[in-house]
């Protein structure tokens, strides 16, 4: 009898706070913006079209990739972390990068060289 009124305590928790009700994070960021790590975090390879300094911006002709809205073989623009990155990239690198929407914006959060 102990037995069953533990499972049906175990139950009525798992009923009333689903996993990740309580975690702060997932309560922060809407599901619609989940970064690349939670989506698998799987690196994009590019090559770099355009690095615009000035606008912190830059432009990346992709493979597809499971990002959302970046299923297809295209060519974007996009923001970058820290506008630092942009020194370390020059028209026709090839590179692999991690992509996250930040504010709404596709942002390159990180970069290596394509091997």
């Amino acid at each position: 009898m102990k037995r069953l009124g533990f499972l049906l305590a175990v139950f009525a928790a798992g009923w009333l706070f689903p996993p990740g009700i309580l975690a702060a994070d997932n309560a922060a960021q809407p599901a619609a913006e989940k970064s690349s790590a939670e989506k698998g975090g799987a690196m994009t390879a590019g090559v770099v079209k355009k690095v615009d300094k000035a606008a912190g911006k830059v432009t990346i002709s992709h493979e597809p990739s499971a990002y959302p809205g970046m299923e297809k073989k295209m060519t974007m623009v996009f923001r970058v972390k820290d506008p630092a990155m942009l020194e370390q990239l020059k028209e026709g690198d090839k590179i692999n990068f991690l992509v996250e929407k930040v504010n709404g914006k596709f942002t390159v959060m990180r970069f290596e060289p394509a091997k």
